[in-house]
């Protein structure tokens, strides 16, 4: 669409001024569309499509039995009339734009694990710049497009932490269909993508949604590490290493603390498994492009860190949002899990003297794992002066396992080298 509207006037002039057009040429919406679609790779998009902005009517009974069954993770937003309805973020909406943005699934030149020496790893999503901040400036660009060729337009983007369901939007507007893994799969990237909206009040005539399925695979559902995925499509976030490694507080299962191996942030097994994803790779965006040792960082450093040490390596990442303390346990799971003797020393120091009991707790549990004598000593050292409870209960269970049998040997469990 070549014509531009009037600029002149206050936005709600503009706004009216829209209001009275766009139901007198539909032609224009097409044209602006495909115009759209072929400068999207301009913008840094890699699959755009459109839906209708009506209200996704059979998602809230699948949201509400989901939150009656205790899924959720507690990260979305709680009001489910906001999920499903895009008129509650935008005043009368008429379309949805949904993006996609590929990212790498290859890491070049991974250091690997050896003994003394063992890494954690972030999953790819934790790769490069903090994806918020790249789908809001993709977004941006896009909302920056439209406003310039349809003035009085009004938009809302959103980027993940926002009210409407992500996949739900994709998934109508024909950028992929929902997978097993609950992931959106895309034809062309897997499911190696971030996704983006943008509600608007222009009329984008909608796409069809994508046909393709999984069909009869179910290598997902069997790969997950803790059987978090309990049907097609389903998902208890309450057992998903992803969602368990971005927690704050105690891990009280010691079979969660196992299966999460040396994952220090997210998990990618539902995702690595996929046929659909097999030889993807998303190299073209330099800004998600993986530094080796940031993502694949050693261990032992990583329980030394200061507040300000945190941000400066892993500030840029996704990994950040939820701050250093998830990591650090994480990273003393993963000394445990590797059984780790040379950490010892650090996980003494760590039980006896770090202010956070949840980082006494778990160093207790890594110390059980790992064994030996001066392991056994500083727990009993440590049941003598701990006062909170659930640390206390922690330095217990792992002063068990030198009377009884030695927990966990569990093949599935290991950590990825």
């Amino acid at each position: 669409m070549e014509k531009k509207y009037s600029t002149m006037g206050t936005e709600q002039q503009q706004s009216e001024r829209f209001a009275a057009e766009e139901e007198l040429r539909p032609a224009d919406w097409s044209r602006l569309k495909q115009q759209l679609q072929a400068d999207a790779a301009q913008l840094g998009i890699d699959k755009i499509g459109f839906a209708s902005a009506d209200p996704f009517v059979e998602l809230k009974d699948i949201l509400i039995r989901h939150r009656e069954k205790g899924f959720e993770s507690g990260f979305e937003e709680p009001d489910l009339e906001k999920r499903v309805d895009p008129a509650l973020t935008l005043t009368e909406p008429r379309s949805i734009i949904s993006i996609a943005v590929a990212y790498p699934s290859k890491l070049r030149n991974a250091p690997r694990s050896e003994p003394g020496a063992y890494r954690g790893i972030l999953s790819r999503s934790a790769w490069g710049q903090d994806y918020h901040h790249v789908l809001r400036n993709r977004l941006a660009r896009l909302e920056a497009w439209i406003r310039e060729r349809v003035p009085g337009a009004r938009m809302a983007s959103l980027v993940d932490t926002g009210a409407l369901v992500d996949r739900a939007v994709a998934e109508r507007a024909g950028i992929g269909w929902v997978g097993k893994n609950c992931s959106v799969i895309t034809p062309e990237w897997g499911s190696w993508v971030y996704l983006g909206e943008l509600i608007t009040n222009v009329p984008f005539p909608p796409d069809t949604p994508v046909t393709e399925s999984c069909g009869d695979c179910t290598l997902c559902i069997d790969a997950c590490p803790t059987g978090a995925l309990v049907g097609p499509g389903q998902l208890n976030a309450q057992r998903c290493v992803s969602f368990l490694t971005q927690t704050k507080g105690h891990i009280e299962d010691d079979e969660l603390k196992r299966k999460i191996g040396n994952r220090l942030y997210g998990c990618d097994t539902c995702q690595s498994v996929c046929p659909k994803n097999k030889g993807i790779h998303a190299g073209h965006h330099p800004e998600l492009q993986p530094d080796p040792e940031i993502v694949k960082p050693l261990l032992l450093p990583l329980l030394s860190l200061s507040n300000r040490e945190f941000k400066e390596q892993f500030g840029h990442s996704a990994a950040a949002w939820r701050g250093r303390k998830p990591i650090q346990r994480n990273a003393i799971l993963a000394l445990g899990n590797f059984r780790d003797a040379s950490s010892v020393p650090q996980l003494v120091e760590l039980l006896r003297k770090d202010e956070r009991p949840e980082i006494r707790g778990t160093a207790a549990w890594a110390l059980g794992r790992i064994g030996g004598e001066a392991a056994r000593e500083a727990l009993d050292a440590a049941w003598e002066a701990e006062r909170d409870e659930a640390a206390r209960r922690e330095i217990g269970k792992a002063r068990a396992q030198f009377t009884g049998e030695r927990q966990g040997d569990e093949q599935d469990g290991d950590p990825i080298r």
